[in-house]
């Protein structure tokens, strides 16, 4: 289902709780959501839709990718970036990394750990840093 964008700054820096099995409805609504937003968004975290756990999607070419539980385990070649984002008004330099390295779940709760690198590694980036309630 597509939901409403939180633009609560206090809601959204929250870090978020563990996702569980239970919360399988919100990777369809998030990504419902990104799909709905695809002319101006190319990631999401559960908090923009105001639910407080661990789950993103990526926009990666034509997929949308759910990482749930993600977490950043290896990261290299720090770079300043300029990002917007769908819950904050205008844009804001971010420090980010060229190649990072995730492990995260997957919709079925299967573990993986995948390399990321430029503009997909960019997004994952800063989706996590909204589970973990910072903001650009």
């Amino acid at each position: 289902m597509i939901k409403t964008i939180n633009h609560s700054v206090a809601f959204l820096q929250k870090k978020a709780t563990k996702a569980t099995p239970m919360d399988s409805a919100v990777v369809t609504d998030l990504m419902d959501t990104l799909k709905a937003n695809t002319q101006r968004c190319v990631g999401m975290a559960a908090n923009m839709i105001g639910v407080n756990k661990r789950i993103i999607v990526v926009q990666m070419g034509m997929l949308s990718v759910p990482m749930i539980n993600p977490e950043i385990v290896k990261q290299s070649g720090a770079y300043e970036a300029k990002e917007g984002c769908l819950s904050l008004e205008g844009q804001r330099k971010a420090t980010r990394y060229q190649e990072i390295e995730v492990k995260y779940q997957d919709q079925n709760f299967k573990a993986h750990t995948q390399k990321f690198s430029d503009f997909t590694a960019q997004i994952i980036q800063h989706e996590i840093d909204h589970t973990n309630g910072v903001l650009i």
